[in-house]
């Protein structure tokens, strides 16, 4: 998420900072919802529930129930510059700035802001912190925000801290949007603005290839590619070349559930260790609470927690992972706060195909239920599970940029690590055959020969909101809803290493897109395609090409600050200081080579 490029600092160095802190919330404000707030200087934002304000001559200090973590709102007025503004907010917030500037990047004119720059800090990691700074202009006055908080909690709390960061907008400013507008249908001309600009991006961002897919209410009216599948290779990629879809497997694996909801094989309010009893976490009071759609709601409070399955998943099966979610524990309520669980989605698939093959290995029962009552009805036709099948034949290969900034071959490994948890992340598909999924969703459940596959109602509830995601935004079952710009836009996005994609789906208009890229900078594609498909359909602002252009800047320029400080090869005498094997009790064992 966006928020998690603004965070910062620790506990260890900020001795004076946490008596401030403390007396600071003798005399704070709770808030018991989510609450509209206008700073001294008459910028609005949302303080989420649960958090602590306290409100100062020009300075705001929001709290989260962790103490350890802070966002302060500086109004700075008519400072000299963004430097300057900065420098008053931390004078106001603690006294001075605490750490050294490591680079200041400018961001896009956007949301009233007719200025931005964002300062991020040296932090060491021992300090498990993060700290930034962002100076923002309308018209001739400033306003900072600082985040100042501890790695875990931020991470914890990367939806609330969006709600501030999305809300925070100048005194006056209205949101564009597109609520009453006739959106366009996509014809030649639109689908060649969407064309261009994925090729523009890509030359920008350095992908090597990208599958797309457009949809215009009943008719698939592009399916193809652009580039090549492997750098070095002329094979170009099409609208069959397989990608790893990684996450965007979620919705589908909850689309499977939803059968079997309307089969009366399974109830979405329906306690898990009732259809499925060897269901276990690391706490049996709240195992029992666990109901099916709970599962892949990312709002049970287990935190992500993936660093077990991503070190140890060589010799790892469908039910080690399983047995795995036994050591995990919440550390939030129920719908508290959206926290993104792969080992609980991966459940939710197996207990699925648990339930339509009961005698069957969870992972064989898990391909050939998807296969049956999903890939086989939508027509899905090279979509698939089998790692060996698709890179036998028309693939894209992973990409990653090297040390230099240029882009190279990445290596799979790390991609078969995901396979063991496959229902929630392990699918290859192209754009042809998943623009055929959003198809599904955009018909209520309908296939193409008219027959309902799924029940709208049941379909629907995959989309209710379970959680917040931010300021205008919400995370259902393996779906996720934007109203931003004020039309409804369904999507979900995947990540592996070297495979970024999303698709998009504007429900009221029957106008939905998938993009599966093979590079890990097609991430930086992807937010703006959401916006660049919003702004064709609706004679939108021009600001995606922006937000690329701005994306490509910061990336290069954060690259070439590490780089200053990375020795290649690594110097001898600090390798020989290094252990042969490290050893840890959760994630297994390391061989320095």
């Amino acid at each position: 998420m966006l928020v998690m490029a603004w965070v910062l600092a620790a506990v260890g160095w900020m001795s004076a900072g946490v008596v401030r802190a403390q007396e600071a919330r003798a005399k704070a404000e709770m808030m018991s919802a989510d609450t509209a707030k206008v700073s001294p200087g008459g910028a609005t934002f949302t303080v989420p529930a649960g958090w602590s304000i306290e409100t100062s001559k020009d300075l705001v200090v929001l709290t989260p129930p962790e103490t350890d973590t802070h966002v302060a709102i500086f109004d700075a007025g008519e400072a000299a510059d963004a430097k300057a503004a900065v420098t008053e907010a931390w004078a106001a917030y603690r006294g001075k700035e605490t750490h050294q500037v490591k680079l200041v990047t400018p961001r896009p004119a956007r949301e009233g802001w007719d200025e931005r720059q964002v300062f991020e800090y040296e932090t060491s990691p021992n300090e498990r912190a993060v700290i930034v700074a962002t100076a923002l202009r309308a018209g001739t006055a400033w306003t900072v925000i600082v985040i100042d908080g501890t790695d875990p909690t931020v991470e914890k709390r990367s939806a609330p801290l969006s709600l501030v960061l999305q809300s925070l907008r100048p005194k006056g400013y209205q949101r564009e949007s597109f609520v009453g507008k006739q959106a366009h249908p996509l014809d030649a001309a639109r689908i060649a603005q969407l064309t261009d600009f994925v090729q523009n991006s890509m030359k920008l961002l350095g992908i090597p290839g990208v599958g797309m897919a457009l949809l215009n209410h009943d008719k698939v009216v592009f399916a193809g590619g652009f580039g090549v599948r492997e750098l070095g290779k002329p094979e170009k990629v099409d609208g069959n070349t397989l990608f790893m879809a990684a996450s965007n497997t979620k919705g589908m694996t909850t689309l499977l559930l939803a059968e079997l909801v309307d089969q009366g094989k399974l109830r979405w309010d329906e306690p898990v260790i009732d259809v499925y009893p060897k269901f276990k976490l690391g706490n049996a009071d709240t195992t029992k609470k666990v109901l099916v759609k709970n599962l892949i709601c990312a709002c049970t409070g287990l935190p992500r927690q993936d660093l077990e399955w991503l070190f140890e998943f060589k010799n790892a099966t469908p039910e080690s992972e399983m047995a795995l979610l036994g050591t995990m524990q919440p550390t939030s309520k129920f719908g508290e706060v959206f926290q993104y669980s792969n080992l609980m989605a991966a459940a939710a698939g197996y207990m699925g195909a648990h339930i339509v093959y009961p005698s069957m290995e969870l992972g064989a029962a898990y391909d050939k239920a998807m296969q049956a009552m999903v890939f086989g009805p939508l027509k899905m036709t090279v979509t698939t599970f089998d790692y060996t099948k698709a890179l036998a034949d028309n693939h894209a290969s992973p990409h990653g940029d090297d040390v230099d900034g240029k882009p190279a071959v990445a290596s799979m490994a790390l991609n078969y690590s995901i396979y063991p948890a496959r229902p929630a992340g392990g699918v290859w598909t192209s754009s042809g055959d998943l623009i055929k999924y959003v198809k599904l969703e955009m018909d209520k459940g309908k296939v193409s020969d008219g027959k309902q596959l799924v029940s709208a109602e049941n379909l629907l509830a995959r989309r209710a909101p379970q959680v917040a995601l931010g300021e205008d935004a919400t995370y259902g079952m393996g779906l996720e809803v934007s109203t931003k710009y004020g039309v409804p836009v369904l999507s979900h996005g995947g990540s592996m290493g070297g495979f970024k994609s999303n698709w998009y789906l504007l429900p009221d208009s029957e106008i939905g897109a998938a993009i599966l890229t093979n590079s890990d900078t097609g991430g930086m594609l992807l937010g703006p395609f959401s916006r660049r498909l919003l702004e064709v359909v609706f004679d939108g602002k021009p600001e995606a090409e922006g937000d690329v252009a701005a994306q490509a800047a910061r990336y290069k320029a954060q690259l070439a600050k590490e780089r200053e400080r990375l020795v290649v090869p690594a110097a001898p005498d600090l390798v020989a200081k290094l252990a042969k094997k490290y050893a840890c009790k959760e994630l297994g064992e390391i061989d320095v080579l």
